[in-house]
Order: structure tokens, then C-alpha cells, then sequence
């Protein structure tokens, strides 16, 4: 009569094989999370800088014919007034300013029109931070035939937008 069982050393055997498995199921576990989390950060970037482009296009190309004035600043620099039908804060026409200032992008949406740079203090807006940058540049087409516009900006993260802009037609 012969007693069947595991023997000690067996059971050694099966818990470091076991052991191992763990091990290797552990690092790719580690390894899904961490490319799980640089993937996430390149999404949150590409949404940010889609977003800003379509606010942008949207500003500029329902922008109000006549109403778009740049002021050059200096070579990386330009201030953007113009008057929109696009709003991101449920206004009618609101009047837009993009303002560049300590490296940092901002747009600013009103009811009242925007005149002079530096703002004025009575000046009432909603402001949206867009970002630090490096660079604001916004072109406007020589041609008299149409209103084409070019953004540029190169944001401190090494991100760069180039957006050209054509005016709907509108009156």
C-alpha cells in the first residue's frame, strides 16, 4: 500500500514557477500602465491644441467683415481684436480679443467692443487662458479679394499651429 502526495520538493518547484509567472504578469501589468498613460497625455495634447484650432477658425471665419484689426507688437507678438458670430460663452456678436502677454496666450469674449491695447480699466470680459507660448502671429492676405488670414503659433512645449483662416462670406 503506497501513499500518493506531493512531496516537498515538488511543492517548492510548483511555488517558484508560480512565483515567476507572477512576476512576469506583474511587469506587463506595470508596462500596459505606463504606456496607458503616455498615450493619454499625447490624446490631452492633440485635444487641446484640435480645440483651440477649431476656436480659432470658428472666431475668424464668422468674423464680422471689417470688424478684424491686428496690432503688431513686436516680432513674435500681435494683438487680435475682431467682432465674431462664433461665441464659446452663449453671447450674440461678441467682440474677441487674442492677447499675448508674459508668454501667455489668452482669449478674451465681450459684449463691448475692444479699442486699445492695453485694455482699458472698465473693460468687462470673460477671459480663457489658451496656453504659454512662445509665439503669436496672426497674417493678413494682401489680396483685396479676399479676407485670408494666417495664424501662427509655437506654444513652450514645442507645439506648433499654422492656421489659415478664410472669412465666410458674410456682409
Amino acid at each position: 500500500m503506497r501513499k500518493s502526495a506531493f512531496t516537498l520538493i515538488e511543492l517548492i518547484i510548483s511555488i517558484v514557477i508560480l512565483s515567476i509567472l507572477m512576476l512576469f504578469l506583474y511587469k506587463s501589468y506595470d508596462m500596459l500602465n505606463k504606456s496607458n498613460r503616455v498615450i493619454a497625455e499625447e490624446v490631452q495634447k492633440i485635444s487641446k491644441n484640435y480645440l483651440l484650432k477649431k476656436t480659432l477658425y470658428l472666431d475668424m471665419a464668422t468674423a464680422i467683415k471689417k470688424s478684424v484689426k491686428i496690432l503688431h507688437q513686436d516680432q513674435q507678438t500681435d494683438i487680435l481684436f475682431l467682432q465674431s458670430k462664433h461665441s464659446l460663452h452663449k453671447r450674440i456678436n461678441p467682440y474677441i480679443a487674442y492677447i499675448f502677454r508674459d508668454k501667455k496666450l489668452y482669449r478674451l469674449e465681450s459684449l463691448k467692443p475692444f479699442t486699445e491695447y492695453p485694455l482699458s480699466a472698465d473693460s468687462e470680459f470673460i477671459a480663457d487662458f489658451l496656453g504659454n507660448s512662445e509665439i503669436f502671429r496672426v497674417y493678413k492676405s494682401k489680396s483685396t479679394s479676399s479676407e485670408l488670414y494666417l495664424f501662427h503659433i509655437l506654444f513652450e512645449d514645442k507645439e506648433e499651429v499654422l492656421l489659415k483662416v478664410k472669412l465666410l462670406n458674410n456682409k
